[in-house]
């Protein structure tokens, strides 16, 4: 029997309340195969599962699903119980699935969530093109530049349910749900950084163009295949995706001497011209194609890789990637950032005298947090892992500020 790996990551609210001994308990159909306790950042050691082989990932086949599914049911003191329904779990894949647990409601014994099948797997809705879901005609707004979003705002329907959710998410943990909502963990990685970044020029298009803001609608792009790209709220999502997102989130492909991003559409299969076939993707990344190689296969020749900036709130400005016996004002800078971050993940050691020395004790810190959040061990801090510490350092500080203001 194949073994694919489970880590599960609970939170009280917001990832700045990582949730310690919390009791996370993995169903199958059979009943309790497998028990873990969270850890003071909120983590549960890797579960090992049995799970289909990998060889049902790797070609297009409709008789045998490619990943096995479990049911978590997550516990913790004064937190609702909550059960997440249909993770996926790979062959040789560690898959990532975050919890957000909620105050008890008295009307509430349990929530319950579902995890909707891969879009490779599952029925879903063909996309509607751009002509036909312009009905009203309007021209979108045009932004003056590409920029990365700290969040944006999913809607979970067609545009028009207006009774629907809408989801405020960060903008990189966005492009993991979806990549990991639409194709699989075990193709090529060439293959996934090409299908990655269609996914991220097709988000960063909606965003330039104001596309549903420019017809009066309050959010940035839908879940709905019909419309968009496919998101799954709290949806499983696999590391070599997460790692792939974590180095290119600020990459996107455009045409030639267009400005925009380009609305990079794709299908599981198609000979359609203008549109990415991801089956066809993984068949070339299978013959050694480089991602810009398959991007161009499908999207023309003049397509380019380009690079956006951020407009996440940093506590101070990336540079360059801090490594150990750096000795500058942005290593003091990123020692204070990571101790102030420990009030909430007391697993992070303390660097104890911050002086602007990269030492040991910096980067024991830097491994635990990258650690924590998933990101590559390096004990290096890359733009990656620094704008990872951003965002956590704002959640942290927004958390902080709410509870004493």
């Amino acid at each position: 029997m194949a073994k694919g790996y489970l880590e599960v990551n609970v939170y009280s609210g917001t990832i700045a309340n990582p949730v310690k001994g919390a009791t996370v308990t993995v169903l199958s159909g059979e009943g309790e195969v497998a028990r873990e306790i969270t850890d003071e950042n909120g983590k549960t050691a890797l579960i090992t599962l049995d799970t289909v082989d990998k060889s049902y990932s790797e070609k297009q086949q409709n008789e045998v699903r490619p990943y096995t599914t479990y049911d978590i049911v997550v516990e913790s003191l004064g937190l609702t119980p909550t059960k997440i329904e249909g993770v996926q779990i790979f062959d040789g894949v560690t898959s990532i699935q975050n919890v957000h647990l909620t105050s008890i409601d008295e009307n509430s014994n349990e929530d319950v969530e579902e995890i909707s099948p891969n879009t490779l797997w599952g029925e879903y809705p063909p996309y509607i093109s751009q002509d036909e879901n312009n009905e009203e005609g309007i021209e979108p707004y045009v932004l003056s530049q590409v920029l990365i979003p700290a969040n944006i705002v999913v809607h979970d329907g067609v545009p028009s349910n207006l009774i629907a959710a809408n989801y405020t998410v960060p903008f990189v943990d966005y492009i993991k749900n979806v990549a990991s909502s639409e194709i699989y963990s075990t193709w090529p990685v060439e293959t996934i950084k090409a299908n990655v970044l269609a996914i991220i020029s097709f988000t960063l298009n909606r965003i330039y163009t104001e596309w549903y803001r420019s017809k009066g609608y309050n959010f940035t792009i839908t879940s709905t295949t019909s419309y968009d790209q496919k998101y799954t709220k709290n949806g499983t999502i696999f590391k070599p995706i997460s790692d792939i997102v974590d180095e290119i989130f600020t990459n996107y492909i455009r045409s030639g001497f267009r400005v925009e991003p380009l609305l990079a559409h794709y299908k599981s299969e198609t000979s359609e011209p203008g549109y990415l076939s991801q089956w066809g993707s993984k068949e070339l990344g299978d013959r050694g194609y480089k991602a810009l190689e398959i991007l161009r296969t499908y999207y023309g020749n003049s397509i380019n890789i380009y690079e956006a900036e951020t407009t996440q709130k940093e506590p101070y400005s990336f540079t360059t990637t801090l490594k150990k016996g750096d000795c500058n004002n942005d290593v003091y800078v990123l020692q204070n950032t990571l101790n102030y971050i420990r009030g909430s993940y007391p697993g992070i050691p303390v660097i104890e005298n911050p002086s602007g020395l990269f030492d040991d004790d910096t980067f024991n810190a830097v491994r635990k947090f990258q650690q924590v959040f998933s990101l590559a061990q390096t004990g290096e801090v890359n733009y990656q892992t620094w704008y990872r510490i951003s965002y956590i350092f704002a959640a942290v500080y927004d958390m902080t500020n709410s509870i004493y203001t």
